[in-house]
């Protein structure tokens, strides 16, 4: 069993990750829709290009040494501190071979205003190298409040800014904008919040001894590094394979598509992600506890996830139509397609952190370089069929969409594979999953069916998205009540204790 004091640290961690990430999208969800109703396609379309060389930034920056950090049982201040000028110093230096590779970014997607807004834009990641070890310290500490605080500061402030300037016709910059002032936000209150500084690199035994901590965990991070740019890769293929295929208008819509379910499915990641791997750490080599804790965040994280996206992906068509005006209705259905797919990977982040807190970084780096071997295969699969056959009436008109449904396919196929790795650390049987994950996938389908059938007369879109909403919410939670579902009457039963007191 779960001590006390570590259940208590993890329900709470679970309570304010969900304040915090909830809050966090329903505030994206506001600052997006008005930006939406004002950009068009294009806006979004050469931000998107562009997404994808910050967030693999972003990863060469962290180099996997935050990951490291949480996992080392007895981080110091040298560790820290070695950390953060590494850190400090990769920033500058990929900011400068970006800044010079403008041209070239710009050239390769034929956008030349690309140009000076990759110079710009880019400068968020290495504003962003400044909070990576004050964040690592309070996500270490599951500190989730602090880190509610200071998302929610950052989002309201860098969304109010990309809104105003939207609105006085700067458009993408705006956009671009909004991304820098986020990342200084939360690098400057990540300070304020762990309360940790550090010291200036001037050690007594040279570099060699000022950076030991660096080589020490090179091994484990080295492959964490590997694996978060496969993951980037992942998670961001699509624009950049539609930006060079298609055009910016095209790999705009794609990105409004994906950013209504990235936002769903990071709200649950971002809890699951919080608490999942210090309390892993914190179990350490009790596989029966491992066990006992693995399958009960695998049942709450499955109680939240799949109603949450399969409802997003039922009212896909209304909330566009409703909130972002019809111009947005294109990305409807591969937004659907997409939140079905975004229902797993809670899941997969609540696997991959056990595995990593077992310190096998290597398993999860080839498992992930594996994935992103067949969906990018998938992807130049579809669109050589597409090439060979030109004239082909169907394959045309929905080759995005055909890459989109494969690349959902392999995510919900690749849970087992997870799985199999999994089992190797804690022999935790895949028919227990599946026991842990089905009740509510059954659930949260059969609801989302109920509501579809009983609402599909209803012809306003505003109307109709309420109340498909309210229904699938009451309809979900009375079946699981029926069926006496433990996970529910314990998160009731938390709430109310908390409300107590």
């Amino acid at each position: 069993m779960l001590t006390t004091d570590l259940k208590t640290k993890a329900a709470r961690g679970f309570l304010w990750g969900a304040l915090n990430n909830g809050a966090m999208q329903v505030l994206n969800a506001v600052f997006g829709i008005v930006l939406a109703r004002k950009l068009d396609q294009a806006d979004y379309g050469l931000i998107g290009m562009l997404t994808i060389f910050t967030l693999v930034a972003n990863s060469l920056q962290d180099s996997g040494f935050v990951t490291a950090l949480t996992n080392k049982r007895n981080a110091t201040h040298h560790d820290y501190n070695a950390v953060f000028w590494f850190n400090i110093g990769v920033s500058f230096i990929l900011y400068v071979l970006f800044f010079c590779c403008a041209p070239l970014i710009a050239y390769i997607y034929h956008e030349p205003i690309l140009t000076n807004l990759s110079r710009y834009y880019f400068a968020g990641f290495f504003i962003a190298s400044f909070s990576i070890v004050p964040r690592a310290i309070l996500f270490r500490q599951i500190k989730q409040r602090e880190l509610a605080i200071m998302g929610l500061i950052s989002l309201i402030i860098s969304g109010t800014v990309g809104i105003i300037m939207a609105y006085n016709g700067m458009a993408y910059w705006g956009l671009a904008t909004q991304t820098i002032t986020f990342n200084l936000m939360v690098s400057i209150l990540s300070w304020v919040l762990s309360g940790w500084n550090p010291s200036l690199p001037t050690p007594k035994g040279g570099w060699w001894t000022f950076f030991a901590p660096i080589r020490e965990m090179f091994s484990f991070s080295s492959k964490m590094l590997i694996t978060n740019i496969i993951n980037q890769v992942n998670n961001n293929i699509f624009s950049v394979v539609l930006g060079l295929l298609y055009n910016k208008n095209v790999v705009g819509t794609y990105t409004q598509a994906n950013k209504w379910n990235t936002m769903g499915a990071s709200t649950i990641t971002g809890m699951v992600q919080g608490v999942a791997q210090p309390t892993f750490v914190e179990v350490g080599d009790d596989l029966e506890r491992l066990r006992r804790a693995f399958s009960k965040m695998l049942r709450f994280t499955s109680f939240v996830s799949f109603p949450v996206m399969f409802c997003l992906a039922l009212v896909a068509p209304e909330f566009i139509v409703t909130l972002i005006k019809e111009k947005w209705l294109p990305s409807a259905h591969l937004m659907q397609i997409l939140c079905i797919g975004g229902a797993f990977l809670p899941i997969a982040t609540l696997y991959f952190n056990l595995i990593i807190s077992r310190g096998k970084s290597d398993v999860y780096m080839w498992n992930v370089i594996a994935q992103g071997c067949a969906i990018l295969g998938a992807i130049l699969m579809i669109h050589g069929i597409e090439f060979l056959i030109p004239h082909s009436s169907f394959l045309i008109p929905h080759s995005v969409t055909l890459m989109v449904l494969a690349y959902v396919l392999i995510v919900i196929l690749w849970t087992g594979i997870w799985h199999r790795f999994l089992y190797q650390e804690i022999r935790y049987p895949f028919l227990s999953a599946l026991k842990d994950m089905l009740p509510f996938l059954l659930t949260a389908g059969v609801t989302m069916l109920i509501t579809w059938f009983a609402t599909r007369w209803i012809e306003s879109p505003p109307i109709l998205l309420i109340v498909r909403i309210l229904m699938a919410t009451l309809i979900y939670l009375g079946l699981l009540w029926l069926f006496g579902a433990k996970i529910l009457r314990e998160c009731i039963g938390y709430l109310m204790k908390r409300s107590d007191k």
